[in-house]
């Protein structure tokens, strides 16, 4: 017969296992929202946004599936933020070419909401019924794609870097 310590560590592990199962499945099911949702939010072609690994070489054009997700390489579900990488494609008018976007999305079940941070940018808090409320994800991923290019260009036009090198004033 197990002891009463033995029973309330496995009660804590099983306790422990259905929290990280939970976590997993609405966390990855947010992520299909996310990534069907902001396909509409920008206004692109479905086929110009997808999942993909949130580190390391990665092609937009293959269906990742579960791979896209960080909890694919683990034999074990633990209790974590799920990561993944949110592609956007945005084709060059010039040529045929095209630019593949890439942000880090990261989310958890905290309490009765989500915690999702794209990228290094603030929390986001999501209710756990999450439809229609989205919008700032969507304004944060767009934001984040958008600042990979306008803040290099600012500093570019910046006049006050035109004339010399040096300290400004304060």
């Amino acid at each position: 017969m197990a002891g009463a310590k033995y029973e309330e560590l496995k009660a804590a592990i099983r306790a422990y296992g259905e929290a990280a199962f939970q976590n997993l499945l609405k966390c990855r099911t947010l992520a299909d929202a996310i990534i069907e949702g902001f396909r509409a939010f920008e206004g692109c072609p479905p086929e110009n946004v997808a999942a993909v690994p949130a580190q390391g070489s990665f092609d937009p054009r293959k269906v990742y599936g579960d791979e896209a997700f960080s909890f694919s390489s683990r034999e074990v579900i633990i209790l974590e933020p799920v990561r993944f990488g949110l592609c956007l494609i945005v084709g060059n008018a010039e040529d045929q070419g095209a630019l593949w976007l890439r942000t880090v999305v990261s989310a958890e079940i905290i309490g009765e909401s989500f915690d999702v941070f794209v990228a290094s940018q603030p929390v986001i808090r999501v209710p756990i019924d999450y439809e229609g409320k989205l919008g700032p994800v969507f304004e944060a991923v767009h934001a984040e794609f958008l600042e990979t290019f306008t803040l290099e260009v600012n500093e570019f036009n910046d006049t006050r870097f035109r004339t010399g090198i040096g300290f400004l004033r304060g």
